[in-house]
């Protein structure tokens, strides 16, 4: 899987902005690392929820942290420096303009995903939002993804910059349910945590039925 690193708040290309289709996403999930977190590495969390309100089915016994994500001691602040131990996360797939038929994988950090807009920097709930509002879908407009250049940790906004070309977008639909993009926005198996979902239901994006 081709993924797209937020690392050193700057993106694999040693770039501070890139401009790309969001072609799906996840669910927010969440996961809670007993050692020390790697974005990069792929790695199984102790435990984890693809429902953020209870440990999924299948972790394991010996390493369930509580029976609801609300009660655990993973989920109070202080628990991992000044944050939470369990960290919510959210995985995008993305196509990049010159090639848009190669799928990336973006992993978002909380910070990145929940928020407010501030003088027009929306995080991606709020961008989802906004898009919905004036009628419009991810799939369907070019995204600008940027860094905040003010945090002191990884931390992206989105930002629309034109609306997406008929024939372009017409490519672009196609890979909704491309296995490249399912496997972009599911965890392996040996991550297990969050299981795709289709991109009509997915934190306030839909999936446009036609184009007219």
């Amino acid at each position: 899987m081709r993924r797209i690193s937020l690392r050193d708040s700057m993106f694999s290309n040693n770039e501070a902005a890139i401009e790309c289709v969001i072609v799906n996403a996840a669910k927010v999930s969440r996961a809670y690392f007993s050692g020390e977190f790697d974005p990069d590495k792929l790695a199984a969390p102790t435990c984890w929820s693809s429902t953020t309100q209870t440990p999924d089915a299948d972790v394991p016994e010996d390493q369930v942290q509580s029976r609801r994500c609300m009660d655990c001691p993973q989920n109070v602040r202080g628990s991992s420096g000044n944050g939470r131990a369990c960290r919510f996360s959210q995985r995008i797939a993305v196509v990049m303009l010159d090639d848009l038929e190669v799928v990336y994988q973006i992993q978002l950090p909380a910070t990145s995903i929940f928020g407010k807009t501030v003088r027009g920097n929306m995080p991606l709930k709020e961008y989802a939002k906004f898009l919905s509002e004036h009628n419009t879908t991810a799939i369907a407009v070019v995204t600008k993804i940027y860094f905040d250049e003010s945090a002191p940790v990884p931390k992206v906004f989105f930002k629309p910059v034109r609306p997406l070309e008929e024939a372009d977008l017409n490519l672009v639909t196609g890979l909704v349910s491309h296995p490249d993009t399912i496997e972009a926005i599911t965890l392996p198996s040996n991550e297990r945590s969050a299981t795709s979902s289709p991109f009509g239901i997915v934190e306030g994006y839909e999936h446009p039925t036609n184009h007219s």
